[in-house]
């Protein structure tokens, strides 16, 4: 078994780190991909989002960063057939200080990966009520701030995929993050690339997302993904009720933006397997 490892990263917050990792992880689900989601961020939004409760978190990313669990026994399936998620929770916070005297301190998430990905080829991985422990794509939810968990991420990661708002100060937030991966590609992982860009929130009646949007494909060119995310409502409810919006109204705009997104970014790895 071969899996894709994506780091959704955004060092600036509210952008839609965790509404990304959750929609387009569920459209990449319908797709017929294996999809893994590792939430990293310590509010545990994402777990949230699936509709898994703190008590159901019986292990979480944070067990696995500190090498009390793996990642096989940290999985919890979803309510998305094909989509099984590793929870985050409030212990996320205490990372840093706890590893901070570890030699490899950042490459703990990749080296639970990497065995993660040995024991499945190995067929030693258990599965999880009938759930394989078989991915074809795992998805990282990064915490919005450079910290030591960010770095793991970054560092067990094929690729960074960058949800910007699209919003004036958003352009701030990238430089920074450009910063980050560079620092991470020169120290930690030189194989580290941008995946892409998505917009989102996007608002056609304000002139400030066009302006945005404009500036940031004439920075990045073909980075920035067709697919621009809207802002919607029915994105922002789902995860009240424990549902990714396309099982929540997988007709709504956000849904559909969800779907269009997830088969760009088949083609683009269609296109770079070619290459």
């Amino acid at each position: 078994m071969s899996f894709r490892v994506i780091a959704i990263a955004n060092q600036k917050g509210g952008v839609g780190k965790t509404t990304t990792a959750i929609n387009l992880g569920t459209a990449l689900a319908a797709a017929n991909r294996r999809v893994l989601v590792i939430d990293c961020d310590a509010q545990g939004n994402a777990s949230t989002g699936f509709g898994i409760e703190p008590r159901l978190r019986e292990k979480t990313s944070y067990d696995v960063l500190v090498g009390e669990a793996s990642i096989a026994e940290a999985i919890i399936p979803t309510e998305v057939p094909q989509l099984g998620i590793v929870p985050g929770d409030e212990n996320l916070a205490g990372v840093e200080t706890l590893l901070h005297t570890d030699a490899r301190k950042n490459y703990r998430l990749k080296d639970a990966l990497d065995l993660f990905r040995r024991a499945s080829l190995e067929g030693v991985a258990a599965a999880a009520e009938d759930q394989k422990l078989e991915y074809d794509i795992v998805l990282i939810d990064c915490p919005p701030s450079l910290s030591t968990v960010t770095i793991n991420a970054m560092t067990a990661a094929d690729s960074v995929l960058v949800p910007l708002q699209c919003e004036f100060l958003a352009l701030e937030g990238l430089s920074q993050l450009l910063r980050t991966v560079d620092l991470v590609r020169g120290a930690l992982n030189p194989s580290l690339e941008i995946q892409g860009v998505v917009l989102t929130m996007f608002d056609k009646r304000n002139n400030l997302s066009d302006q945005v949007a404009s500036e940031v494909r004439s920075f990045f060119g073909a980075k920035v993904y067709q697919t621009v995310i809207p802002r919607n409502v029915r994105l922002s409810e789902a995860p009240s009720f424990g549902k990714p919006a396309l099982l929540y109204d997988y007709k709504c705009s956000g849904s559909e933006a969800y779907i269009k997104l997830a088969s760009e970014l088949l083609q683009r790895e269609r296109e770079r397997n070619a290459a």
